[in-house]
């Protein structure tokens, strides 16, 4: 999502040149509009990877993986890459070290945009951990091979989500910007309708990577049927293409839901269901239009769950057994944003604590002014296009 942002704002910028775009460990289908609209080429081998690309959380991700093919993947994916920079391309590296190291043995000239990692998720919390001690002698998160791969001459970028993180780097020798984050853009806060203004409203997200989307909307509704609710309770459930509809409404069945209509055409919503007090309002492809009627969310997804933060409204978790959203990169997700997603051990837990931000206001705004400075302003995307532009290809 953050390289299409990027991408969208260069091809604003330059409408004639040509993109094209690599997915690594998925299908890449967030692409598949542009794509359609015929201004992005995608290019390739591609896979739906069982774990979603997060074997690094699992040794079972990382061999389920490994089974899957991801060693013959990788080394189609660096054949292309080669013979893409033997033919005059430029390259763009959005994520962590494996784009990074492909964009590097290309040969060709490139820039990278780092998304997943931060010194706040180090210098926030505790700092006991096996980890932080070692980020600490560091005096960063990203690791000595990641810099040696930045500071090559033919690293013409090197851009990171936070300021924090830009002056980590720098202090090893690596011109690191920071010249916003992309997660931001297209996303604000805004009136609540008048068919939500009665109710309380939490953002359910779940995630979107199947098995494991369904699995914990399972766990998040259960947890929020043993919640006592004086008023009526929205949950707004912004999803993706997964988990598909149809597999949301037979959880909804099992637990003890009904279908009923929506309270308003305007809401969108593809379903509605009802139990008590409580309006599950399901909306395939709603975030952007959803997540600022929220006034708390509950969470076990990743970006989405941090776009809501940076917004001004606080969530809570519930890890599961994964392979994405685990206890740890709960725990991390937590750090980044300062507590304003507060990661829960049970579903009684969980309750609890959403009770407690929908009943204290200044709570909620104390989190939420935490979150919206740990994600930064929108407005990333345009930067980072005129950078890349400006150092890859002669603005």
């Amino acid at each position: 999502m953050i390289a299409l942002r990027v991408l969208e704002e260069i091809h604003r910028f330059r409408p004639g040149l040509p993109l094209e775009v690599l997915s690594l460990v998925g299908g890449g289908s967030v692409f598949s509009n542009a794509i359609q609209a015929g201004w992005l080429q995608r290019v390739g081998p591609n896979a739906s990877l069982p774990s979603g690309g997060f074997s690094n959380q699992s040794l079972r991700g990382l061999l389920e993986d490994l089974a899957a093919g991801l060693p013959l993947l990788s080394w189609n994916q660096w054949r292309l890459v080669k013979r893409l920079a033997s033919q005059g391309r430029r390259m763009l590296a959005v994520g962590d070290l494996l784009p990074l190291a492909l964009a590097f043995s290309s040969g060709a000239p490139y820039g990278f945009i780092g998304t997943p990692k931060s010194d706040y998720t180090w210098r926030s919390g505790p700092g006991r951990s096996i980890s932080d001690r070692y980020h600490r002698v560091k005096g960063s998160e990203w690791d000595p091979w990641e810099w040696a791969l930045m500071r090559r001459d033919r690293c013409r970028l090197v851009a990171v989500r936070d300021r924090l993180t830009a002056r980590g780097l720098r202090q090893h020798g690596i011109d690191a910007l920071a010249p916003g984050n992309p997660m931001m853009d297209g996303l604000k806060r805004v009136a609540v309708p008048t068919a939500l203004c009665r109710c309380r409203r939490v953002l359910l997200l779940c995630g979107s990577r199947m098995p494991e989307a369904l699995e914990n909307f399972r766990r998040l509704l259960g947890s929020l049927s043993s919640m006592h609710t004086p008023v009526p309770l929205a949950v707004l459930v912004a999803v993706g293409s997964q988990p598909p509809l149809s597999a949301l409404e037979r959880v909804l069945l099992d637990q003890g839901y009904r279908r009923s209509l929506p309270p308003s055409e305007s809401l969108e919503a593809a379903a509605c269901w009802v139990s008590g007090r409580r309006m599950i309002l399901i909306g395939p492809g709603c975030f952007a239009r959803w997540a600022g009627w929220a006034e708390a969310g509950v969470a076990t997804a990743g970006t989405a769950t941090e776009q809501l933060v940076g917004l001004g409204i606080p969530a809570v978790s519930l890890p599961g057994p994964g392979p994405q959203f685990q206890w740890g990169f709960a725990v991390r997700q937590s750090r980044l944003l300062g507590g304003a997603v507060r990661p829960c051990r049970t579903p009684s837990e969980l309750a609890e604590r959403l009770a407690q931000l929908l009943d204290d206001a200044a709570l909620r705004t104390k989190l939420g002014g935490i979150g919206r400075h740990r994600m930064g302003p929108p407005g990333g995307s345009a930067r980072l296009a005129r950078l890349v532009l400006d150092r890859l290809h002669g603005y």
